[in-house]
């Protein structure tokens, strides 16, 4: 079954926790070959062009964000277009070690040959405590019950 569009409710669903899984190595170089070299994305604030600020962005994100767990879920597509809730956690290495929960929605555009030609990201992140934690050593991020009221 091919991941590159059209794409099925399906595919689309095996795109994001592709994705997903990808993230989860916090493998910069890996990840920014998912995308064209041209991709233009918006992360928050930041707005960069191309794979290799692709890359330096992720290598300086993961100096920061340690401990960095990822949950992706798909919320709608069309032919090219998928758009994705995400949750992920992280210790803040910027914030004496702080435990932190980034939500946020992604709107991704991809290329015939499935690379991601666009990548726009809104998020937030608070504060948690390690109780709150749901990503715990040994957690399946698969396994955990995420409710209405953080969706």
């Amino acid at each position: 079954m091919s991941l590159n569009p059209p794409f099925t409710a399906e595919t689309a669903r095996q795109k994001v926790k592709k994705a997903q899984d990808l993230w989860n190595t916090q493998d910069p170089k890996s990840i920014a070959r998912a995308y064209t070299p041209d991709s233009i994305w918006r992360n928050r604030s930041s707005f960069l062009t191309g794979t290799q600020a692709i890359e330096d962005f992720l290598t300086k994100k993961w100096e920061k964000e340690k401990s960095y767990r990822l949950r992706k879920e798909l919320f709608a597509f069309t032919d090219n277009k998928i758009a994705v809730q995400f949750w992920y956690e992280y210790q803040d290495s910027h914030d004496g070690m702080k435990w932190k929960r980034c939500y946020g929605l992604e709107d991704w555009t991809f290329g015939e040959d499935g690379k991601m030609r666009k990548r726009m990201m809104s998020g937030n992140d608070i504060e948690i405590t390690d109780t709150e934690r749901w990503y715990k050593e040994g957690v399946d991020v698969e396994d955990v019950h995420i409710s209405e009221t953080h969706w």
